[in-house]
C-alpha cells in the first residue's frame, strides 16, 4: 500500500509478514536487538527485510541499517529513508539523496486511538476539523488515527532535515479526501480511502518553510501515511 502513496523515484517494499527467517539479519544488526523481547525483534527484522528490497529497487547491495538517535535508522551514503511497522503490516521507503531530501512514512492498525491519546496529540482546531471519535465496527473512517499517522511522517521528515524534534502540537493538520466521501466502503467497512493532507507548522524560526504535504490511504484495516520533500524544498517544493 506504501508505494500507492509515493513518487516512482521512490523504492518501496512491504510486508504482512510478522517474521522473518532466522539469519536475515547482519550480524552487526542482531547486536542490536540481542536482549530484545521477541516482539521488537520482530518489529526491526521485518522492517529491515522490506528496507533490503527496497534497496534491490535502487540497484544497491544489501547492507546492514543501524539506528542512530532515537532509533532513527542509519542509511548508506547518498540514501535517504524511512521504515514502519505496526501489527500486520511492515514498510520501507528509500530514494536517492540526489532525488529527495527527506521522507517519511508511517503505518498504524485502522482503528480509534486508546483513550486519552486523542487529546494528547491533536489541537483544539483539529479536534474540530475531524470531529468526534467514530465508534469501532461502523466502517467510518478513523480521523484521529490518521492524525496521529500523518504527524508521525510528518516528523520522521522533518528532524534529518532540522535536527529539531517536534512534539505533537507543533504541526497543525489540514486533511482532504480525494476518493469522494461516498466511495470505497464495503459492508465491513472501508475497503479503501485515500487522500492529502497539509501540515502547517507552528515554529518560529522565519528561515524554515511553514507547510509540508502529504499523503493518506486506508485499506484493509491498515492507514498509511506519507510525506517527503525534494531538495529544492526550501523554496517551498515538496512531494
Amino acid at each position: 500500500m506504501i508505494e500507492l502513496l509515493l513518487p516512482a523515484d521512490v523504492s518501496s517494499a512491504s510486508t504482512r509478514a510478522e517474521t522473518v527467517p532466522d539469519g536475515a539479519l547482519f550480524p552487526e544488526e542482531e547486536a542490536l536487538i540481542a536482549k530484545s523481547v521477541a516482539k521488537r525483534r520482530n518489529d526491526f527484522a521485518t522492517a529491515r527485510a522490506c528496507a533490503r528490497r527496497a534497496m534491490a529497487g535502487l540497484g544497491l547491495p544489501p547492507v546492514a541499517v543501524l539506528h542512530g538517535h532515537r532509533g532513527r535508522p542509519l542509511w548508506p551514503e547518498g540514501i535517504v529513508g524511512t521504515l514502519t511497522h505496526c501489527v500486520g503490516y511492515r514498510a520501507a521507503a528509500l530514494a536517492r539523496a540526489a532525488d529527495v531530501l527527506s521522507l517519511g512514512i508511517d503505518a498504524e492498525p485502522h482503528a480509534p486511538l486508546p483513550t486519552g491519546v486523542r487529546e494528547l496529540v491533536a489541537l483544539p482546531a483539529e479536534r474540530e476539523r475531524i470531529g468526534p471519535p467514530a465508534p469501532e465496527g461502523t466502517g467510518e473512517i478513523h480521523w484521529d488515527r490518521i492524525l496521529f499517522s500523518a504527524k508521525e511522517s510528518v516528523f520522521k521528515t522533518w528532524y534529518p532535515v532540522t535536527g529539531v524534534e517536534l512534539d505533537f502540537v507543533q504541526a497543525d493538520l489540514t486533511f482532504h479526501r480525494t476518493d469522494g466521501p461516498g466511495s470505497g466502503h464495503g459492508a465491513q467497512g472501508p475497503t479503501a480511502a485515500e487522500g492529502t493532507f497539509a501540515a502547517r507548522l507552528l515554529l518560529t524560526d522565519p528561515a524554515l518553510p511553514t507547510t509540508l504535504h502529504g499523503r493518506w490511504r486506508v485499506e484493509d484495516d491498515i492507514v498509511a501515511t506519507a510525506v517527503l520533500v525534494r531538495p529544492d524544498w526550501r523554496e517551498g517544493k515538496g512531494m
